[in-house]
């Protein structure tokens, strides 16, 4: 087993964001554009198995990921350092160092969203519950999204949907 406990200073940070494989690659010429964040893994790091933590770090002006709610897995996020704007549901709330946020599952309501409004980095831990398969929605953009994972092997397989409700395919389509 890893060790159970791991400092944030310790985390290594991997670059996430809208511009793809782009906004991961050193030196890239073309900069993420509104949707970036760097990422650091906790919870596989020190063994935890039902809860998912991560270390979220987004720069000014910028938001890790678009609105979304989930149906399944319930989130917590821990402002550790900065501020700015977390949107859940229609509401917008001002966020701030030491501010614990719940965002728990359901529709439209729960979706939710951190946006650093600030002109310095805002940095935060996010807690999840693990539960697959999971379906996420994206209020803004009409898509949804799928999520299984298949335990085994290296880690096991994870398989990803994202579409648009009204575009699915019929169950004997191409069989």
């Amino acid at each position: 087993m890893s060790k159970p406990i791991m400092n944030i200073d310790e985390v290594a940070l991997r670059l996430w964001g809208h511009g793809g494989v782009a906004a991961t690659v050193a030196g890239a010429s073309e900069p993420p554009e509104r949707f970036a964040a760097q990422l650091g893994a906790i919870g596989s790091a020190v063994g935890a198995r039902k809860l998912g933590y991560g270390l979220v770090v987004v720069q000014p002006g910028k938001r890790g990921w678009p609105l979304h709610n989930h149906h399944a897995n319930e989130e917590m996020f821990f402002i550790i350092e900065g501020s700015g704007e977390v949107r859940i549901g229609a509401a917008r709330h001002a966020i701030r160092k030491g501010d614990v946020i719940a965002c728990p599952p359901g529709g439209p309501e729960t979706a939710h969203q951190i946006v650093n409004t600030s002109d310095a980095p805002l940095t935060y831990l996010a807690v999840s519950t693990k539960i697959v398969p999971e379906v996420t929605d994206y209020p803004d953009s009409g898509k949804f999204g799928v999520l299984t994972e298949t335990p085994g092997g290296a880690g096991g397989t994870v398989s990803r949907f994202i579409g648009r409700m009204g575009e699915g395919a019929g169950y004997w389509e191409g069989e």
